[in-house]
C-alpha cells in the first residue's frame, strides 16, 4: 500500500485531552531486510466485487478526479466520503509501482490518493494526504440538500475534538496496526497489545449511545478509521489471532466498541468500496511476512512514521 499521509499540520490542534504519543520503535524491533525484489508491483490490477461496480460508475470524465489504488486503505477513506456525499468524480486506477506521467506531473512522489481539483481557469490543482482530502471534500461539498449532512460537526468544540481523534488515528492506531502486522515473533505480540490499547483509547471517546463515534450518523472520525476496522480479518488470517478480539464481556468500553464495529462494517459505502477478499490476500501476506515494499512497510521496518 502506498499513501501520502504524514499527519498534516493543519490537523494538529491544541487540546486539554492528554494523548500519549507512540513510544519510539527501535530499528531492531523488526529484522532489517536489505535487498529484495518488489513483489507488490504485480498486485491485481483493478478493483473487483462491489468496488468494481462502484468505480465503473465513476469512470467517465469529471472535473473532480482521484488517482487511486483499489487495495489502499488511505484511498478508501476518500472514496467513503465521495460515496457518502454522492459527489460526482472520476476514478483513475494506478499501480503505485508503475506510476503514470499524468500522476507524477501532479504529484512527483506519485502517492495515492491524489485528488485533482478543478479551477475556474480550467487548470488542475493536486491535493494529497487522505485525511486532508476527506476534510476538503466535506467542506467544499457542504450543501446538505445535494450532499447530505456534514461529516465534521458544526459546533466548533466538537469539530476540534473530532480533529484531535482523527490525528490520534493517524499517529497511533494506524501505525500500531502495521507494527502488529509486520512484526515477527515476540514483537508481534507486543504490537497486538499496543494496537488494542490504542483502540481502547479511541473507544473510550465513543458516543455513549452510538452506534457511531458522534452518535446516530457516521462522521469523519468513523471514515478515517473504517478501512482498518474492516481489515481486522487480516490478523486472524495471518497473525494467529484466531478471532481473539475484545467483546462486551471484557467491559463497557469494549461493549461500545463491539457495537461500533458492527455499525461501521454495516455501512453501505464501506461495502461498496471493498474488493473481493481473495485479491487482498497475497498483498497482506507480504506485509505479514514483512517483505512488502510499500512506503508504509519500509517506514515500519525502519521505525519511522508512515509517510
Amino acid at each position: 500500500m502506498q499513501s501520502s499521509d504524514r499527519g498534516d499540520s493543519r490537523l494538529k490542534h491544541t487540546t486539554h485531552y492528554h494523548i500519549k504519543p507512540d513510544r519510539a520503535i527501535k530499528k531492531t524491533s523488526v529484522r532489517p531486510i536489505t535487498t529484495m525484489p518488489i513483489p507488490d508491483a504485480e498486485i491485481y490490477p483493478e478493483a473487483t466485487g462491489p468496488a468494481a461496480t462502484f468505480v465503473a460508475r465513476h469512470s467517465a470524465e469529471e472535473p473532480l478526479k482521484i488517482y487511486a489504488g483499489w487495495f489502499c486503505p488511505f484511498v478508501q477513506r476518500a472514496l467513503l466520503v465521495l460515496h457518502l456525499k454522492n459527489i460526482p468524480f472520476q476514478y483513475i486506477e494506478v499501480n503505485p509501482y508503475h506510476k503514470p506521467k499524468s500522476l507524477l506531473d501532479l504529484n512527483p512522489r506519485g502517492l495515492v490518493p491524489t485528488l485533482v481539483v478543478p479551477t475556474a481557469d480550467g487548470s488542475q490543482k493536486p491535493l494529497i494526504e487522505s485525511s486532508v482530502i476527506c476534510e476538503y471534500l466535506d467542506e467544499v461539498y457542504s450543501d446538505a440538500t445535494k450532499y447530505g449532512p456534514r461529516l465534521l460537526p458544526e459546533d466548533p468544540y466538537e469539530r476540534a475534538r473530532a480533529r484531535i481523534w482523527i490525528q490520534f488515528i493517524g499517529s497511533n492506531i494506524v501505525p500500531s496496526f502495521h507494527r502488529w502486522l509486520q512484526f515477527q515473533g515476540d514483537d508481534a505480540q507486543k504490537g497486538r497489545e499496543e494496537y488494542l490499547a490504542n483502540l481502547k483509547k479511541f473507544a473510550e471517546q465513543l458516543d455513549p449511545v452510538g452506534p457511531f463515534w458522534l452518535g446516530k450518523e457516521p462522521s469523519l472520525p468513523d471514515v478515517i478509521l473504517a478501512p482498518w476496522v474492516d481489515r481486522a480479518w487480516i490478523f486472524d488470517e495471518f497473525k494467529g489471532n484466531g478471532g481473539n478480539w475484545p467483546t462486551a464481556k471484557d467491559g463497557e468500553v469494549w461493549a461500545r466498541w463491539e457495537k461500533y464495529v458492527s455499525a461501521v462494517k454495516g455501512l453501505q459505502a464501506l461495502k461498496d468500496t471493498t474488493s473481493d477478499k481473495e485479491h487482498y490476500l497475497p498483498l497482506y501476506k507480504r506485509y505479514a511476512d514483512n517483505v512488502a515494499q510499500s512506503e508504509a512497510a519500509k517506514a515500519i521496518r525502519d521505525g519511522r512514521a508512515i509517510p
